[in-house]
């Protein structure tokens, strides 16, 4: 049973064997022709890979009726070798495609080989961007790799991250060198980061060429490197930087995949030099497939690891020969051109391939999954995929740091958003830079020949709070420092490079300002300062000519008045209510009086007597409670009730009005003089305004008069004319205005603001650079407090110079105790409807029995309501204790 059963199999295996030779035997056979450089590490990987692919291709799909064959082709490295072998398959052996142009350049002849005879040219390593291989310009050629230009957005994430705003790109002095650079600038300057230096080093340079070329950018504050270059001149260009010392602590260096993709080529002495460096390369997913397709490839002990452009030639013969079974099985042939010449290599004699368009069409429509990921071409060339970020550490340690995928940009994992506890930035993990550093560096350094920048500075007189030059005893060398000054030097220390600049003073020889604020502003433009720094008014006129930053200061001009004392007033304690609650109050006080004496006035002989007695009794109750003093008895529980409610109110009331009062008496002692610019007008005061400033302008168009406007130099001066009376206000920006009140006026107040201004800011070239990140700086620190702390330093409040404005939150409205009101009205209305509800339904008989009219019976009503309710407990108890009385005086007289 057993050699039966073993019989059966091996006959099936031998059976199926068979099948799958006959149905070879019978399948059409497709040429493609194949151009690589055999002696490459591509070349010999590629062809191989090739070789496998349809071997395992056709080992799963037995049934179908064509067959690749592949007529390989040396190009030997050479661009004219490659395009003769390409024409020599197109003429001689009629192809249907050709895989394998190497090189952007060897591609881009093929190319026009391909769209003259409609053969399709597929490249799974010609990476560099060309505008001659889009696929507008030639529909047949097809890109199953990744394009350089596609990893520009992963390097630029990487900056982004790490807030890096110069970099340095060294390149091969070559086509693929050059060909990243354009997309490289556009992704970089989007995300506001300036190329600092391009440096091209040739295929064939010496070492001490490389050598000179990197000592150059060790002169510069940029410590950024982006490499894009052949792994050869790569290696090279590593080691001398490090012989040099360029692989220290503070330097960056980022690969691109020219190199990251061949880092199992690299020799280890090269390895160790690159050791901190970061790299992009095309993530490769892990599959069950790959994984298997890696234990055959082990076998091979000419090449010993995976490479991407091995997978991508894997995955672009499955494509072909998915998109050859699909056009089918006929007019695999070539219509041969009708001129004769007796050149092999004349290019009127190509022929044309019938199936090439169907075969194109095919090619653009193939999507699979393919060992080295999602096989899709858009638009000629294969859809860009993930990248992955790796460190690489000594003894070739390969540690992959995050990931970059077009949806969601730098991610630690590709399945998971959770970031790393002790991760080195926020979307990717812990990096180990250059000289074993786990803190990230900041990428500048301070420039050792770089010239230092001219800020000009104006020339305050008198002590000034904006400017302020301190001079050391002991060196005699002058220090600048004040509240614009400090600003600047906290902008310049967030900024992502180094900055190396000095301080010119705008002065003549006597040391006095050597022209206005506008004079100074020029000399930007003109080239005697590359910025200014200090307090500069944001003006439309200026900005025609200059940059200027965001304000640092606010944006308004106000005044400043004298205080005066408030609690001299006779009426300041009507103060702490407003009008509408101090009228609701009063109406409440008689309201109630008349809802007590509707509820006491026929059980209680308090309420009762002659009108005038009863309107007394009932207002003296109602305001009486006020302070609790209110001396008549409440006989009924409804009218009780309603005192309850209105006690309850009256508590709050009072309660709030003392709290109010004491508040203005103790704490609000001053308000200002003035309050806005028409009081000013109206008592035609003199008013203060600084000299050289566009404030005279701002007052005169508020239609001050122009003999009441009196000019002063500086805060000290405007402060000696506050004190002798000169002037009654005076209006400038809000930083100065701060200065005079803490300093030279203490007893003066900030009212505004009155008129806007943009405030103060920093002067730059028109187009700098560097005035957007100083701008970015402004932001920063006004973030993270800095800004404000700085401004406490220099401008300290004046702790008894309160803000007038907020005697207004000491005055209570009606809005704050409508409720209360709401409440006491509802139960005193409740009470008054019940109490009448109950009278009116005693009185039913007298008035149903009445024949008199309507107006007759309300009248007898009326009168019946006047009278006293004897049968009230209050009536009876007064008449027992009547009754006693006399029972006692008669006892007596006995």
């Amino acid at each position: 049973m057993e050699k039966s059963t073993v019989f059966f199999f091996l006959a099936l295996c031998f059976g199926l064997r068979a099948l799958s030779a006959m149905a070879d035997d019978e399948a059409v056979k497709v040429k493609v022709g194949v151009v690589l450089d055999s002696n490459s590490l591509i070349g010999k990987m590629g062809l191989s890979f090739m070789d496998m692919a349809l071997s395992d291709f056709y080992e799963f799909h037995k049934n179908y009726n064509t067959r690749l064959t592949l007529f390989p082709k040396n190009s030997m490295g050479d661009d004219l070798e490659a395009t003769a072998a390409a024409l020599e398959l197109i003429k001689k052996e009629e192809v249907e495609a050709i895989v394998g142009p190497q090189s952007s350049s060897q591609a881009a002849f093929m190319a026009d080989l391909g769209k003259k005879s409609h053969v399709p040219i597929i490249s799974f390593s010609a990476t560099t961007t060309m505008q001659s291989l889009s696929s507008r310009r030639n529909p047949y050629f097809f890109r199953a790799t990744q394009i350089d230009s596609s990893q520009v957005k992963p390097i630029a994430s990487i900056f982004k991250e790490f807030n890096w705003r110069q970099v340095v790109i060294i390149h091969s002095d070559d086509q693929y060198g050059e060909g990243i650079l354009p997309s490289m600038r556009d992704a970089l300057r989007e995300i506001n980061t300036r190329v600092a230096d391009e440096t091209a080093i040739p295929q064939s340079a010496s070492d001490d060429r490389i050598a000179k070329q990197l000592y150059r950018l060790m002169t510069m504050q940029t410590r950024v490197f982006v490499v894009h270059m052949s792994p050869e001149l790569g290696s090279r260009v590593f080691a001398m930087a490090k012989e040099i010392g360029m692989m220290g602590s503070g330097y960056i260096w980022i690969i691109t995949d020219g190199m990251s993709n061949f880092l199992s080529e690299i020799d280890d002495s090269a390895m160790e030099a690159m050791s901190g460096a970061l790299a992009v390369r095309t993530y490769i997913p892990i599959t069950e497939k790959l994984e298997e397709f890696q234990r055959r490839w082990r076998r091979d002990k000419e090449i010993s690891e995976l490479n991407i452009f091995g997978l991508r030639a894997y995955d672009a013969i499955f494509a072909l020969a998915k998109a050859v079974e699909r056009v089918g099985t006929t007019e695999f042939i070539f219509k041969n051109s009708n001129v004769v010449s007796g050149k092999s290599t004349d290019l009127d004699n190509l022929g044309v391939s019938r199936n090439g368009p169907r075969l194109s069409e095919a090619l653009s429509k193939t999507h699979f999954k393919g060992i080295a990921g999602d096989f899709r071409m858009v638009e000629g060339q294969l859809k860009s995929s993930a990248y992955e970020i790796i460190n690489i550490n000594h003894q070739k340690n390969i540690t992959a740091v995050g990931f970059w995928t077009p949806e969601n940009g730098l991610t630690q994992t590709l399945n998971s958003t959770e970031m790393s506890s002790n991760s080195s930035a926020a979307n990717l993990s812990r990096i180990i830079w250059p000289g074993d550093s786990s803190s990230f560096p900041k990428g500048w350094v301070s420039p050792i020949n770089e010239k230092k920048l001219r800020i000009g500075i104006p020339v305050k007189s008198g002590v000034s709070k904006f400017i302020r030059e301190i001079r050391d005893p002991l060196s005699s060398n002058t220090k600048k420092t004040g509240y614009s000054i400090d600003i600047f030097e906290a902008v310049v220390e967030t900024l992502p490079y180094a900055l190396n600049y000095e301080y010119i003073r705008y002065a003549n020889d006597v040391g006095v300002m050597a022209g206005s604020y506008d004079d100074l502003i020029k000399q930007v433009p003109r080239g005697e300062y590359d910025a200014v720094v200090g307090d500069i008014s944001i003006r439309e006129s200026r900005s025609l000519y200059v940059d200027f930053t965001l304000p640092y200061s606010e944006a308004s001009v106000s005044m400043v008045v004298l205080y005066q004392d408030n609690n001299k007033k006779a009426w300041l304690f009507l103060k702490p209510l407003t009008l509408d609650l101090w009228l609701t109050s009063g109406f409440f006080f008689v309201f109630i009086g008349l809802v007590i004496w509707t509820l006491e006035h026929r059980i209680n002989e308090d309420f009762r007597g002659p009108p005038s007695h009863e309107i007394g009794t009932s207002f003296w109750f109602a305001f009486s409670t006020m302070v609790y003093a209110q001396r008549e008895k409440v006989e009924s529980n409804l009218a009780r009730f309603v005192v309850i409610v209105w006690l309850f109110v009256v508590l709050i009331l009072t309660q709030s009005y003392t709290a109010s009062l004491t508040s203005l008496l103790t704490v609000q002692k001053l308000e200002p003089k003035f309050n806005d610019m028409n009081q000013l007008k109206e008592k035609k005061v003199n008013v203060g305004y600084p000299n050289g400033s566009f404030v005279l302008d701002l007052l005169i168009t508020e239609g001050f008069d122009r003999s009441k406007l009196v000019i002063y130099n500086n805060m000290a001066h405007c402060g000696s004319l506050f004190l002798n009376g000169t002037i009654a206000a005076a209006f400038d920006e809000v930083p100065y205005l701060k200065d005079l009140t803490t300093t030279y006026c203490t007893n003066c107040t900030i009212v505004g603001p009155m008129m806007k201004s943009n405030g103060f800011g920093y002067v730059f070239p028109k187009g700098s650079q560097l005035g957007r990140d100083v701008s970015n700086g402004i932001l920063n620190i006004m973030e993270n407090g800095v800004l404000q702390d700085i401004e406490n330093k220099w401008f300290k409040s004046n702790i008894s110079s309160p803000d007038p404005n907020s005697l207004i939150s000491t005055t209570l409205g009606l809005e704050s105790f409508w409720g209360l009101f709401l409440l006491s009205g509802a139960v005193s209305l409740s009470a008054v409807i019940i109490a009448l509800a109950r009278f009116v339904h005693e009185r039913r008989h007298d008035f149903n029995l009445s024949t008199d009219s309507m107006w007759k019976r309300f009248l007898l009503l009326m009168k019946n309501f006047d009278q006293k309710d004897h049968t009230s407990p209050a009536f009876r108890r007064n008449s027992r204790d009547e009754n006693r009385d006399e029972s006692r005086d008669e006892n007596n007289s006995l």
